[in-house]
């Protein structure tokens, strides 16, 4: 090859028939997961219309009258909605920004974790939490911060704050806060899977050389271990805005009460409320949806663009 000159290669297009040839086992192990995909997610889409009818069951899709916009501007005029609306965006903005972090950390300090031994400990202990049902994790909350409760008390005889039930009381922040511990406690040690994984990846040689020029181990976390894993902490990042509208929905479910409506309602438990509650109205209930939705996906395509800007990754 003469000097200076580089040789380039093409690669052989291979059509779809022949590819089908090769792997149509592959094609064959497909169908299954592509007819669950279309029955069970596309052709449900088509619920939409509800959206934009006066929906009866009696009547059925095609049957209902058409009323247009008429259900959102019922939506949005609404008193109950513009309250869980209220509280979604307080709980989204807390679990993105307070209960973002705690993983992190703790991947940070697993990391640190010299004796192997110990190690595998800690992880398997963090992870366990997160494979208890919600309705036992939310009946130990609910008997921990109960007015006889273990929590209560100590709150009450240490701190002298006011004995009650906790999850009864309707003044701001109380709801929210404890939402916030009780989603840390669950999910801290299955949060830290992917952050621990990404620090294993960083080369050891780095935290060598800065060690022997003079780093100590935690300048080696800050200045190598987290511009390292920073991908993979904007990865989670996004995906965590993009769910913020929708998780916690068991949680919030099971441990609210009509009370408490006015600070622990969303809008995933309203749109529930009103698909199934005790007077549905199945069409302001897929209005609600589909908001929902348009707003999840504002968020998820907003967040992954600001992180291909900040960190030149993102998930597409």
């Amino acid at each position: 090859m003469a000097k200076g000159k580089t040789t380039t290669y093409k690669v052989p297009k291979i059509s779809w028939k022949r590819d089908f040839g090769r792997n149509w086992p592959v094609y064959v192990m497909l169908v299954p997961a592509l007819l669950f995909m279309i029955v069970l997610h596309y052709i449900p889409m088509f619920g939409i219309v509800m959206a934009f009818e006066d929906f009866s069951v009696a009547k059925g899709y095609f049957g209902s009258e058409w009323v247009g916009m008429k259900n959102f501007i019922d939506l949005f005029t609404g008193e109950q909605f513009l309250t869980a609306l209220r509280n979604t965006v307080c709980i989204a903005v807390i679990k993105v920004t307070l209960g973002f972090v705690p993983p992190i950390i703790f991947a940070f300090l697993l990391s640190m974790i010299e004796n192997k031994r110990f190690k595998r400990i800690c992880q398997t202990m963090s992870y366990l939490p997160n494979f208890v049902a919600s309705v036992v994790v939310v009946s130990l909350v609910q008997e921990f911060i109960a007015k006889d409760g273990p929590l209560t008390l100590l709150l009450t005889n240490v701190f002298g704050l006011e004995n009650q039930n906790w999850l009864a009381n309707e003044n701001i922040p109380v709801f929210w806060i404890i939402f916030l511990l009780m989603g840390i406690w669950k999910g801290v040690g299955w949060g830290s899977i992917m952050y621990v994984a990404a620090i294993s990846t960083v080369s050891g040689d780095l935290h060598e050389a800065a060690a022997i020029d003079g780093a100590n181990r935690w300048q080696r976390l800050f200045k190598i271990t987290l511009p390292c894993i920073m991908p993979t902490v904007m990865m989670m990042f996004v995906m965590g805005v993009g769910l913020s509208f929708s998780t916690g929905f068991e949680d919030i479910l099971l441990m609210y009460m009509p009370s408490t409506y006015g600070v622990a309602d969303t809008v995933y438990t309203y749109t529930y409320r009103m698909a199934f509650g005790v007077a549905s109205n199945y069409s302001l209930s897929a209005a609600s949806g589909l908001f929902q939705s348009l707003v999840g996906t504002c968020l998820l395509v907003g967040s992954n663009a600001l992180s291909r800007k900040m960190t030149d990754s993102s998930l597409f």
